[in-house]
């Protein structure tokens, strides 16, 4: 057995490497795991955008008289596969019952506390590199229907203190000339910001993590064992103790915690992306309200991603979700996009039925804590996330409170 009193973060996507960086810029020594290269899952294909406007947790009342349109739509926002349904009636039996208001009402002030100390957290932890791997353009929300709903969203959004204007069709259109007339009216939001290139900003963090003395192995790790010594990890028949450990496992969560004793109640919620090889089609990220996803302009080109899709972890990917969004940005875009494209990828969002994070210390174990679950805002909330966790660590006060957060709201 190989003993040591350093930390262990174990998921190396965008919350376990923002994590492992936070400890090794504080002095702490830190090995990062996980079963594949850093940044591999939906850190590698995400929108790209830190979409800190995104406040209000998913599970909303206004949701029910949407979701039947929905479903029977085949190229619409949601698909549920019929095995995960009947597998996770659970889960959405708790998340129907997070409608109430008053649980929408604690949500929205939770997100929001972590999301407006987003940004400022990346530009502490990436410094003189921010700007050159972020863009500070702001991003669209777009309507097609009459211009009550664009209204309604507006005020909601505004309620909220977000940083938004309501635009025209044609306002919108003099800021992206390549949208379409189809649009009526659109909401900007002019203090968001977008990474065009997700994976690089990964690399590029987890590079300065290795810089300042980290450690990377790869491989998986089968459980976590309390000991007098610490916590004893296994993997592939090799145990390693480390004194503390951090579990960023992402939407493969629920074995670990369970080998732990602690109840996790998530689900994989699939989300797809397809990349074309096409620039200078929009300056920032603008989402569809309608159609459900997003279209980011990146250093590669426009990608298109979105959509939600309960599935199994195991399950085949249904790459017909990610051809579908090339049929939805045609009609949103006036300019000359593929007929069709194979550049297409899929990554499954860990998300809890509260949509909120688990953050913070395990109520049963010194020395051990979570940051995972953070649904369709990893890119957004990692590196706040990771202060939250290294203040815990080091004992430092933090400002944000995280007791919505805590993984004993399941337990």
């Amino acid at each position: 057995m190989e003993s040591n009193n350093k930390i262990a973060v174990i998921g190396a996507g965008i919350i376990g490497i923002t994590t492992a960086l936070q400890l090794a810029r504080r002095g702490h020594a830190v090995t990062l795991f996980d079963k594949n290269q850093p940044a591999e899952g939906c850190s590698k294909g995400n929108a790209g955008h830190f979409a800190t406007e995104q406040v209000f947790p998913m599970a909303d009342a206004a949701l029910l008289t949407k979701v039947p349109g929905m479903l029977v739509n085949p190229v619409g926002p949601l698909r549920i596969e019929t095995t995960s349904l009947l597998k996770n009636i659970p889960w959405f039996v708790q998340f129907l019952k997070q409608m109430k208001s008053s649980c929408f009402h604690k949500g929205t002030i939770a997100l929001r506390s972590l999301n407006e100390r987003a940004l400022p957290a990346y530009q502490s932890l990436l410094g003189d590199k921010y700007h050159t791997l972020i863009s500070s353009n702001g991003s669209l929300l777009v309507f097609e229907s009459d211009e009550s709903s664009a209204r309604q969203s507006y005020k909601k959004y505004a309620e909220q203190d977000i940083s938004v204007s309501l635009l025209t069709g044609d306002q919108a259109r003099e800021m992206e000339p390549s949208l379409s007339s189809t649009i009526t009216s659109a909401l900007y939001f002019d203090k968001v910001a977008h990474s065009t290139d997700p994976y690089a900003l990964c690399l590029t963090l987890y590079e300065h993590f290795m810089e300042l003395g980290g450690a990377f192995q790869q491989g998986s790790i089968d459980n976590i064992t309390h000991t007098e010594h610490g916590y004893t990890l296994n993997s592939n028949n090799h145990k390693m103790t480390f004194n503390k450990v951090v579990v960023a496992t992402g939407a493969e969560s629920k074995t670990l915690c369970a080998s732990l004793g602690y109840s996790l109640p998530m689900i994989a919620e699939r989300g797809y992306h397809n990349m074309l090889a096409v620039n200078n089609t929009l300056t920032r990220p603008v989402a569809s309200s309608e159609r459900g996803f997003i279209m980011t302009p990146m250093s590669q080109g426009l990608r298109l991603a979105g959509t939600v899709e309960f599935a199994a972890l195991e399950s085949k990917p249904n790459y017909s979700r990610a051809r579908a969004l090339l049929h939805h940005a045609s009609i949103l875009l006036n300019s000359s996009l593929p007929q069709q494209n194979d550049n297409l990828w899929v990554g499954c969002r860990p998300s809890l039925p509260d949509y909120l994070p688990v953050i913070g210390q395990a109520p049963n174990h010194h020395n051990l804590y979570f940051a995972l679950g953070h649904q369709h805002l990893g890119l957004t909330q990692a590196a706040i996330s990771s202060e939250c966790i290294a203040d815990l660590i080091d004992n430092k006060p933090n400002d944000i409170d995280l007791t919505p957060f805590s993984i004993a709201r399941f337990n």
